[in-house]
Formats: C-alpha cells, sequence, structure tokens
C-alpha cells in the first residue's frame, strides 16, 4: 500500500456575490438581507452610517469579502427576545465589498443601545473572505461612548494596546453620522478576533 500525501483544504467562497449578496452585483436572484437593517423605522434613535474596509496583510483592500451585522435597537433590545417582540426592526443587515469603487462595505442603521448594564453599545460583526477557513466574529464599538467602553467587560479583557481595532472614528458628513471602521485580517493592526 502505498502513501498519498495530506489532501489540499479549501476556503471559504468567494461565492457571497452569487449566494448571499446577488442584488448587489446585479444577479437577477433576490438577497434575503441588505445593506440596510430590516425594519429600521422601528429601530428608534438616530440613523447613522457604518462604513469601512477589509484590508489583507499588506493593507491591501479585499474586493470579495462579505460582512454581517447584527445589532440591538436603540433602546439596547435585540430581535427576538421578549424585549423587543413587538419590534419590527430585525438588527441584521449584509454587505459585499466588490460594488463599491473603494471596496467599502457601507451600512444604514440605528446607532445601538446598551443591551445590558455594563455593557457598551456595540454592533456584532461577522467577516466572510476568500482564504478564510472559517468567518471570524468580531465587534464594533463606537469612538463617543468612552465612558461605557471603559467599563464593558468584553473591551476590558482585550489587551489594552489592541482595543482601538474594535473602535469605530465618528465622522459627521453631508451623510449624516458615519463611523469608520476598518477590519484588518492579518498584521500589525491586525483587529481582534472573538471565538465563537
Amino acid at each position: 500500500m502505498t502513501s498519498r500525501g495530506q489532501t489540499p483544504s479549501q476556503t471559504v467562497g468567494p461565492y457571497f456575490a452569487y449566494g448571499l449578496t446577488p442584488e448587489q452585483y446585479g444577479y437577477r436572484l433576490k438577497s434575503i438581507a441588505h445593506p440596510t437593517v430590516g425594519g429600521l423605522e422601528a429601530g428608534g434613535g438616530p440613523r447613522i452610517l457604518v462604513e469601512g474596509r477589509v484590508l489583507d496583510g499588506n493593507g491591501d483592500p479585499i474586493d470579495d469579502a462579505m460582512i454581517e451585522i447584527w445589532q440591538a435597537d436603540a433602546q439596547g433590545r435585540y430581535p427576538g427576545t421578549d424585549k423587543a417582540a413587538n419590534s419590527a426592526f430585525n438588527g441584521f443587515a449584509r454587505c459585499g465589498t466588490g460594488t463599491d469603487k473603494d471596496k467599502r462595505f457601507v451600512f444604514e442603521t440605528v446607532k445601538p443601545g446598551a443591551a445590558d448594564e455594563g455593557q457598551a453599545p456595540h454592533i456584532n460583526v461577522i467577516v466572510f473572505a476568500r482564504g478564510l477557513l472559517s468567518h471570524a466574529y468580531t465587534r464594533l464599538y463606537f469612538a463617543d461612548e468612552e465612558e461605557a467602553n471603559a467599563a464593558d467587560p468584553v473591551l476590558a479583557r482585550v489587551p489594552e494596546a489592541r482595543r482601538g481595532t474594535l473602535i469605530a472614528a465618528r465622522h459627521e458628513t453631508d451623510r449624516g453620522v458615519v463611523y469608520r471602521f476598518d477590519i484588518h485580517l492579518q498584521g500589525a493592526s491586525e483587529t481582534v478576533f472573538f471565538d465563537v
């Protein structure tokens, strides 16, 4: 019997355009999620834009990544919980990076409230990209929530030198309030990712 070498592994994607964000790329299929959070009107609170890029180890933008977000509404209520049972806000959106000229993801949503006492307002982020064997989980915190960020138990577990990779900078623009959040998959500025 002869010994055979290890079979090469396969990476995730890049099938996001066709299977998960087809309308963004001009396919005639219907997407189940869009870059605008579903039920936005029911989310309460101020509307915001969250934008950024997914960057590789060299700092180059990745044009075939996909980002999903899930968040609480402005009152800190997650969809599907008893507290939010009557709300149409679903807190979920999905965006690919391949159709924007700057290779960005851009989400329209509301700024979330704190879901639990002691937690800072945040958005849960999932990253899918070619080359990742499994999707990556992280969080987006807001730069203008300094006091809440300082008390957040999850953020406190992140080494202080790396916490900045989870903080979105606030910008006032002609489009309204924009929070900028770049995701670095590798390198010196690598975003902190969480095991789930």
